[in-house]
């Protein structure tokens, strides 16, 4: 007979199931943005060694409050570009150079700047769907 399942066992189980589900958003994402390794780790807020797990499947990590915020934009930012456009601009949008952002790729800036620049990218593509 099975023992019983604590509520602690269970919240594990559940942290870890976040956390996959969260890695694989991410890696999902940074194949389809045809994301550099240095880019998705710096994207991820991680370093590349640990991007590199992520991607190959055998991070056992945890991910920080940081770590979760930059899934979430990025998440919604994917989310958003695939309903604002059709066809490749779809995946291409982030690393294409863009007039808007002084001939810039957003991902360039989002590397750059961090979190803030993620929000604005976010806030920027769902002003252009209609949904700020």
């Amino acid at each position: 007979m099975a023992q019983p399942v604590t509520s602690d066992e269970l919240l594990d189980v559940s942290a870890a199931d976040e956390r996959a589900a969260i890695v694989k958003a991410l890696t999902r994402i940074a194949a389809l943005w045809n994301l550099t390794n240095e880019e998705a780790a710096a994207l991820a807020g991680v370093n590349v060694r640990t991007w590199s797990r992520m991607k190959g499947g055998t991070f056992s990590g945890t991910l920080n409050q940081d770590q979760e915020m930059r899934a979430s934009l990025l998440v919604g930012l994917f989310k958003g570009l695939r309903l604002l456009f059709n066809g490749p601009l779809t995946y291409e949008w982030p690393k294409r150079a863009n007039q808007g952002f002084d001939g810039r790729a957003p991902v360039e800036l989002m590397v750059r700047d961090g979190i803030p620049e993620m929000v604005r990218m976010r806030r920027h593509i769902d002003a252009l769907r209609g949904g700020a």
